[in-house]
């Protein structure tokens, strides 16, 4: 579409052209010239609107035919495009979006659409307490999910006449296009017109409140510039942090430990310790001579190098730490512990598999002062008695269940 054709293009091509874009830009993020592209549309629609003279300012709601209730919209949607533009003097585009926001305010006005606490509001020059804020977001939420559910009640009612319609098309000589209900149609219609722009309006006070803010914090950067200047503040304060963190990394460096390479280190540890040449250390940390095992400490505490003379330094050591638990022992150490212990187990393994394999009347008991096992005449009895005692009761003979059935 050329410049030329825009010139020429009559309002309701336009229009729609623009709310295409717009319908756009609530699912995807439009380009940048997709953005100028729709607010020149945006602005020969309002342009072409004034020329014609659709609003005036003493009309009354009832007044507006409902074909024209669409490009009452025509402000809020240049204004919200015009927040979206891309510009280096981003306080113009901010003032140039509320002007156009507060124009559609004004224009909902005078219909009578806008409530009063609004309004005072948006005129309002100190500004309210948090209460008195939180009131008045809680109210405009509640009348723009009224103002949303309405919107979605009138689409479903269409929807569900627009099946019926075709039913009843099928079963009947009626063509499509031929019922009589223009006048149900027509206040649908309007419904519909006066619900979206109860639905904007609220969004738009949202947004010229948040435009609001953002221009205070751009009025005092320019106030900041002007008193410092521009080269003082993009320069001057920059060279001077860039020097800071310099000094800072610096000093971090002089301080921090200076490890060759822990793991090798660590292995070289265990493989003496396998080998003989090293004593099994569990506790590293408050070994002097395995210092160089120690887990790294990370953020400021590796600066500060374990020497922290202060609260303040002991505070900051403990921010930038890893969520985890660290691990105590390198997997050297791990392994050399786990061999301790299985041999430990496996010699508790061999005793009690030693005393199973023995019994009191089979083992061998040295006499003291040289005396014979014969001349201990009651081990001699007790054995035979339980000689005897096996011969009458033979193994299992006292399990009913293995005994033969007869």
């Amino acid at each position: 579409m050329g410049e030329e054709f825009l010139e020429d293009a009559p309002l309701p091509a336009l229009y729609e052209r623009a709310l295409q874009l717009h319908n756009l830009s609530t699912t995807s993020t439009l380009e940048p010239e997709q953005v100028r592209r729709a607010c020149a549309l945006l602005e020969l629609c309002q342009e072409k609107i004034d020329r014609l003279g659709l609003f005036s300012t003493n009309e009354e709601k009832e007044d507006i035919s409902t074909a024209d209730l669409k490009y009452f919209l025509v402000p809020y949607y240049l204004g919200d495009f015009t927040e979206k533009l891309a510009s280096s003097d981003r306080l113009q585009i901010v003032r140039a979006s509320q002007s156009n926001l507060k124009a559609f305010i004004r224009n909902c006005d005078n219909l009578n659409l806008v409530p009063g606490g609004e309004l005072e509001a948006l005129t309002r020059d100190t500004p309210a307490n948090a209460e008195t804020r939180r009131s008045e977001k809680v109210a405009r939420f509640k009348r723009q999910k009224a103002a949303e559910s309405k919107l979605q009640e009138i689409k479903e009612r269409r929807e569900r006449r627009r099946r019926s319609t075709q039913a009843a098309a099928k079963t009947s000589n009626v063509e499509h296009g031929e019922e009589d209900l223009p006048d149900e149609d027509d206040e649908e219609e309007r419904e519909a017109q006066f619900a979206q722009i109860s639905y904007l309006l609220c969004k738009a006070f949202d947004l010229v409140d948040m435009l609001k803010k953002e221009e205070d914090m751009l009025v005092a950067i320019q106030e900041v510039q002007g008193k410092l200047g521009n080269e003082a503040l993009t320069k001057s304060i920059l060279d001077e942090r860039q020097a800071k963190a310099e000094s800072w990394h610096k000093e971090a460096a002089s301080k921090a430990r200076t490890i060759r390479n822990p793991a090798l280190a660590a292995a070289a540890y265990g493989q003496d310790v396998i080998e003989g040449r090293a004593p099994v250390i569990r506790d590293i940390y408050h070994q002097p001579q395995l210092q160089q095992h120690r887990p790294l400490l990370f953020g400021p505490a590796s600066v500060i190098d374990g020497s922290m003379s202060t609260e303040r330094e002991r505070m900051v050591a403990e921010v930038f730490q890893p969520t985890h638990r660290l691990p105590t022992m390198s997997i050297e150490q791990a392994g050399l512990a786990e061999m301790e212990m299985m041999t430990k187990w496996n010699e508790q393994n061999a005793k009690m598999q030693a005393e199973a394999n023995t019994s009191w009347h089979t083992e061998i008991r040295k006499r003291p002062d040289g005396e014979d096992d014969s001349d201990d005449e009651g081990a001699e009895y007790k054995a035979r008695a339980w000689d005897d005692w096996k011969d009458e009761n033979p193994r299992g003979a006292g399990n009913s269940s293995s005994k033969p059935v007869r």
